[in-house]
């Protein structure tokens, strides 16, 4: 069995440059490119037996949304299936997921809330 040895990327050491007037060694500074975080929409499902008010009130609660702008989510939600309550990193997303899903659970209700990543 042939197996094929990983590619590893290393950073390129910095390049060295010379002053010959006293001897001293001088290494150029390089600037790394760091890419952001990939990004996750917490997106609540639509069923048939959590009131509305209380998804209006979760959406508030936990998104930090006004009376106006989360009842519209809560419409979309209810019309089209599923509606965006935001996007957020991977850990927010998740953790957003979890306080959403505690509240209506302890409130006996069947909401449902997933995190998905944003498609670019």
């Amino acid at each position: 069995m042939v197996t094929k040895t990983p590619k590893i990327n290393l950073p390129k050491p910095p390049r060295v440059v010379e002053d010959d007037s006293d001897g001293t060694v001088v290494l150029e500074r390089r600037t790394q490119k760091t890419r952001p975080p990939s990004m996750y929409q917490v997106v609540m499902l639509n069923d048939d037996y959590t009131p509305m008010e209380f998804v209006v009130m979760v959406i508030q609660e936990f998104f930090s949304k006004d009376l106006e702008t989360a009842t519209q989510i809560m419409l979309k939600i209810h019309l089209d299936g599923r509606g965006v309550c935001g996007v957020y990193s991977r850990d927010v997303a998740a953790t957003k997921v979890d306080q959403v899903m505690d509240a209506a659970n302890k409130a006996g209700h069947p909401l449902q809330c997933v995190s998905e990543p944003v498609q670019p």
